[in-house]
């Protein structure tokens, strides 16, 4: 009987059946939020009866190396608010130090960002992703049950001043709500190099009717943006699922990311960590693959990447959120969004 020798299991890169390569990590450090965002904790973070840990410093530094020998090339600290975990800063600088890890992004609330964006900077942190789902202040309070409209504004500034050359900001735009300030988010970055991005509300398990009430569909902004001249550009390899536009009368950036659209995952590069140590092929998808029984020890490497690999020839062609299936997601704090 032929044996596989040990020294090639778990060398391969991130290739799943369908020939898409996976160069992005989206990896949660905690589940809690602090925000209640309308289409996401409407009624606050809750903490599970059974509360699992969060994934410590080393089980991260051993699962950003896997993913990193077989192909990974950036990694997006998410949450929940990443910024809560008492070891951010340390994670930060951790990822940053893997070799072949060439870009650190965080995505966050901004609360904290206009005093802490010179640490985030300095722990290794390349991109910052802000979340703005209104420029009215009242709206602002609304949608996030938080009124820090202006902190975040402070914030974005203060990312500018310290050398960030670009800032990504999300707004989930949503019909009857905040939809009539798609054309003040475009003028705002008429002269600002930020890239503001649209996502389409995503039907969850527990946002059934609020779905209903609120999408907006993605492609009526695509044709709204053409119309006006904006052009599409073309994508680097690392980069999220975000159609990108640009226009020559603008510093700024306007993305769009629309996984109602035909084709959506035919470009998929990302996989996701949970905070407590599970794979997701998907953000729509399956209960996850457990890998913390293989981050106690450096010594299981190669086991880790064998997991990994098998665990991606599982991985479907599509999500089925077209068909009006969520999968088992109740809400996108979880697994961040």
């Amino acid at each position: 009987m032929n044996t596989i020798p040990i020294k090639n299991v778990g060398s391969e890169r991130l290739v799943d059946a369908f020939q898409r390569e996976y160069y992005y990590l989206r990896l949660s450090i905690t589940d809690v939020c602090n925000f209640r965002c309308t289409y996401c904790l409407p009624n606050g973070y809750h903490p599970p009866a059974h509360r699992e840990s969060f994934l410590t410093v080393d089980e991260i530094r051993r699962i950003t190396t896997a993913f990193a020998a077989m192909g990974t090339e950036k990694v997006r600290i998410t949450g929940g608010e990443p910024t809560l975990c008492k070891d951010f800063l340390a994670i930060a600088e951790t990822i940053s130090q893997i070799e072949n890890i060439k870009k650190v992004a965080l995505t966050t609330n901004g609360y904290r960002m206009a005093k802490e964006v010179d640490d985030w900077q300095k722990a290794g942190i390349t991109s910052i992703n802000v979340s703005v789902d209104s420029l009215d202040p009242r709206m602002f309070h609304s949608i996030t049950g938080e009124n820090k409209f202006h902190e975040v504004m402070q914030g974005i500034d203060r990312a500018f001043e310290i050398g960030y050359s670009k800032v990504k900001v999300n707004s989930v735009l949503m019909r009857d709500l905040n939809d009539k300030e798609f054309s003040q988010f475009v003028a705002w970055v008429k002269d600002k190099p930020i890239q503001m991005r649209f996502i389409e509300l995503m039907q969850t398990g527990e946002m059934d009717s609020f779905f209903d009430k609120y999408h907006l569909s993605g492609q009526v902004l695509a044709d709204k943006l053409i119309r006006d001249g904006w052009q599409l550009q073309q994508k680097e390899r690392s980069d999220g699922p975000a159609k990108v536009f640009s226009h020559p009368d603008y510093i700024g950036e306007i993305g769009l990311i629309m996984p109602y659209e035909k084709n959506f995952c035919a470009s998929c590069n990302r996989l996701r960590v949970s905070a407590k140590g599970k794979l997701h092929l998907c953000l729509f998808g399956e209960e996850g693959i457990e890998l913390r029984d293989l981050l106690s020890s450096d010594e299981q490497q190669v086991i880790l990447q064998s997991r990994l690999y098998a665990a991606l020839q599982s991985k479907r062609e599509h999500h089925f959120l077209h068909e009006g299936n969520a999968g088992i997601r109740t809400n996108l704090a979880t697994i961040g969004g």
